[in-house]
C-alpha cells in the first residue's frame, strides 16, 4: 500500500502536505524496453568483444563483421579508438548493457527504485550516448571505416537515451521547467527518429563515393 500511494502522489507536483514528493523511478513499459535494448546491445558488445581477442591471437584473423571496405570492423578494431581507455571498448559495453538488462528487467518486474538509481541510469546513459557520438565521429571521419556491430550499439543507445531522457523528466529524477520536461516527453519518438535520419545521412554522405558503386545503374 505505502509503495502505491507513493507511486499515486508521484503524478503530482506536490502531495497532501504541500511538500514535494520524493521522485523514484518506477514504470514496466519504460523497463521492458530498457531490458530489451540493454539486452540487444550487451549480444553486439558481447561478439565484438570475441572477434576482438580472435584477432588479437592471429592477426589474419578476418572478422565476421569485414564485409566490404566500408562495413570493415578489422579496421575499426584495430584502431586507437577502439581502446580508448587501454582494454577493448566492447568489454565496456559488455558491463554497461549487463547493468542496463538487470534494471530493465526489475522495473519491468515493478520494482520502484529510489531517486539516485534513476539519476545514476540518466548519467550513465548520458556518457554512454556522449561516447558513442564521438565513436561515431571517429569512425565517419578519423577511422573511415564503419563496424556492424559497432552500429547495432548505436541503435541501441539513441531510443536508450531520449526515452531515460523522457522519464527521468516525468518522473523529476532530473529538475526541468515542467513546459521542458512536457516538450521531451511528447516528442521522444520525433527525436528518436530524427537522430537515426541525422547518423544514416552522416553516413551515406561520408561514404557517398562507394555506396554509388553498388547501385546497378552505377
Amino acid at each position: 500500500m505505502a509503495v502505491t500511494d507513493q507511486r499515486a502522489r508521484d503524478e503530482h507536483d506536490v502531495d497532501d502536505s504541500g511538500e514535494e514528493p520524493t521522485p523514484v523511478l518506477g514504470d514496466r513499459g519504460f523497463g521492458v524496453r530498457l531490458a530489451l535494448g540493454g539486452l540487444v546491445g550487451f549480444v553486439a558488445a558481447f561478439i565484438l568483444t570475441v572477434e576482438r581477442f580472435e584477432l588479437a591471437a592471429d592477426s589474419d584473423y578476418v572478422p565476421s563483421c569485414s564485409l566490404n571496405p566500408v562495413l570493415s570492423c578489422g579496421g575499426v578494431m584495430e584502431s586507437w579508438q577502439a581502446a580508448l581507455l587501454g582494454f577493448p571498448n566492447p568489454l565496456i559495453g559488455v558491463a554497461s548493457f549487463a547493468v542496463l538488462t538487470t534494471l530493465g528487467v526489475l522495473l519491468a518486474a515493478g520494482t520502484v527504485l529510489p531517486r539516485w538509481v534513476g539519476a545514476g541510469l540518466l548519467a550513465g546513459v548520458g556518457a554512454g550516448t556522449a561516447f558513442v557520438v564521438w565513436l561515431i565521429s571517429q569512425s565517419l571521419y578519423d577511422i573511415g571505416a564503419l563496424c556492424l556491430y559497432c552500429m547495432v550499439v548505436w541503435a541501441v543507445m539513441i531510443p536508450t537515451f531520449w526515452t531515460t531522457l523522457a522519464r527521468s523528466l516525468e518522473q523529476r529524477v532530473l529538475p526541468a521547467p515542467r513546459a521542458v520536461a512536457d516538450a521531451v516527453v511528447d516528442l521522444r519518438v520525433p527525436l528518436v527518429l530524427v537522430s537515426y535520419a541525422v547518423v544514416v545521412t552522416l553516413v551515406g554522405v561520408r561514404f557517398w563515393d562507394y555506396w554509388q558503386t553498388l547501385l546497378p545503374f552505377a
